[in-house]
């Protein structure tokens, strides 16, 4: 059999067993022997006690765990809500997951480290060099990664996948050496392991003896074979989010995924979308794809940047809302609450508590020359008339620089978003920060287009060698 034949065979046989599995718009509950039809979103933890961002997400005896990757710690959260502190001292943590003997492994982005939690909290290094990126396999002491992100772990023999982010390669770590799965250099391709590539892959789900990758970059759900061969699930070429069989489906940006038994589940942009809840394998979204924080009915329910899922003890969807900065849940009810618009809008960042955070700073030398102010707070913005409303208010300062003028941070930033660096080479090029939001300016490079020779700007170049992209990782870290 071709391998052509042979993936599409493959994927038939896969999709059959989804196909099979599945119950219209149910799921087992192997404890309560009910089912669940993920009809409502509640909020779990985040409101009473703070998290900075909730990034990985794990449950283990019942007992949910969460990455703050703004505080670089792990979380364990109760029933109530409550918070503890289960290990600090992480360089923006990842995606979270545990080893068959009950450590965790996180994914410790911003050190380019996979790392162990042992159960008093202590940590080790499992793989990688401290604060050194790189892309070498070997001894798990000397390999390298580059700010990875996503981690799945084998509960039969502890195996440990990584979705190396930068790197744009799934790694394997497996009896004290690292190799690599599938990958080979940014972009898109199916087929085997040395030629699949992959565009900034995030999140990582084992589903049977496969692993499943969120390709963010490429908008795609792909499969990786044990013996490192890559096929497309659900996607396309079009993007944005369309729901439907999964070969037409379109994804915004997939960033998280989970499995139970049946189906599968995935955090898309700010959307949470799931394959095979249905007769016929779809994807299909259950929530609301637009930003915010609702709770309520699945398909009114809104997330900000929702970043890990789990499956809970119940069979409830446990999400982390990393820009909401909580812990959400989808289920039939009775886990966490539903929280009003209210308490929602008391969390909200007063002006004061703002400009307390850090030093107010200028972004041009010398400060005392005149700048023009080029957009302020509260200015409307959107076409007005007659059938249009403005659709929105501007929320910010633009004071506008020369063009080749060095811009200087205002803000010690750690960056958080996977895709903080977007619209490149346009004059919208930006770099999204936790607290300033997102700024405009060329990055990384001087007036004529050369790099600054800064390992923060990661440039991908055609086969000119002309610039055609940049990635900022998650993780890298500025100062004001």
């Amino acid at each position: 059999m071709s391998p052509a034949l042979r993936r599409s065979a493959v994927s038939l046989a896969l999709l059959s067993c989804i196909s099979a599995l599945s119950g219209c718009f149910l799921v087992r509950d192997g404890n309560k022997g009910a089912t669940l039809a993920y009809k409502s979103t509640t909020t779990l933890s985040g409101l009473d006690a703070r998290i900075g961002e909730p990034f990985g997400i794990a449950v283990r005896e019942g007992t949910v765990y969460v990455s703050d990757g703004e505080s670089g710690s792990v979380l364990k959260l109760g029933n109530d809500g409550a918070i503890d502190v289960f290990a600090k001292g992480l360089n923006t943590p990842s995606a979270i997951a545990f080893l068959p003997s009950g450590d965790l492994v996180v994914a410790d982005t911003g050190s380019h480290t996979i790392k162990q939690v042992t159960s008093d909290g202590s940590l080790k290094i499992i793989a990688g060099v401290e604060n050194v990126a790189g892309s070498a396999d070997g001894a798990a002491g000397g390999a390298s990664f580059n700010a990875p992100i996503g981690i799945a772990v084998s509960e039969k023999d502890g195996s440990i996948y990584v979705a190396d982010t930068y790197n744009d390669r799934i790694r394997l770590i497996r009896d004290g050496r690292v190799s690599t799965l599938a990958g080979s250099s940014r972009g898109f391709a199916d087929g085997a392991a040395s030629n699949a590539q992959f565009d900034t892959p995030l999140g990582l789900a084992l589903w049977q003896d496969k692993l499943l990758v969120a390709d963010s970059g490429n908008a795609r759900i792909r499969v990786v074979e044990p013996t490192g061969e890559v096929w497309t699930l659900a996607g396309s070429d079009n993007g944005g989010l369309r729901d439907g069989p999964l070969a037409q489906a379109a994804f915004a940006m997939p960033t998280a995924i989970t499995t139970d038994e049946d189906r599968i589940f995935v955090a898309d942009g700010n959307a949470i979308r799931a394959i095979g809840r249905r007769i016929f394998p779809v994807v299909e979204t259950i929530s609301d794809e637009r930003r915010g924080y609702i709770d309520g009915p699945g398909l009114r329910s809104r997330f900000n940047r929702p970043s890990g899922l789990a499956m809970g003890s119940g069979g409830e969807l446990m999400i982390a809302d990393s820009d909401n900065r909580s812990v959400r849940v989808i289920s039939d009810g009775g886990v966490g609450r539903e929280v009003r618009r209210d308490e929602i809008e008391s969390r909200r960042m007063t002006s004061q508590e703002f400009r307390e955070l850090q030093t107010p700073r200028w972004p041009y030398d010398p400060p005392s020359r005149a700048r023009e102010v080029a957009g302020t707070l509260g200015e409307i913005r959107g076409e007005i008339s007659s059938e249009n409303k403005p659709t929105w208010f501007h929320n910010g300062l633009d004071i506008a620089g020369a063009y080749g003028e060095a811009a200087k941070f205002i803000r010690t930033e750690t960056v958080l978003d996977p895709h903080s660096a977007q619209n490149f080479g346009t004059s919208r090029e930006l770099l999204r920060l936790p607290t300033i939001g997102y700024i405009h300016l060329r990055l990384g490079r001087d007036a004529n287009d050369n790099p600054l020779g800064d390992g923060r700007f990661q440039f991908d170049r055609d086969a000119s060698g002309k610039l055609k992209d940049i990635r900022v990782p998650r993780g890298a870290r500025f100062s004001a």
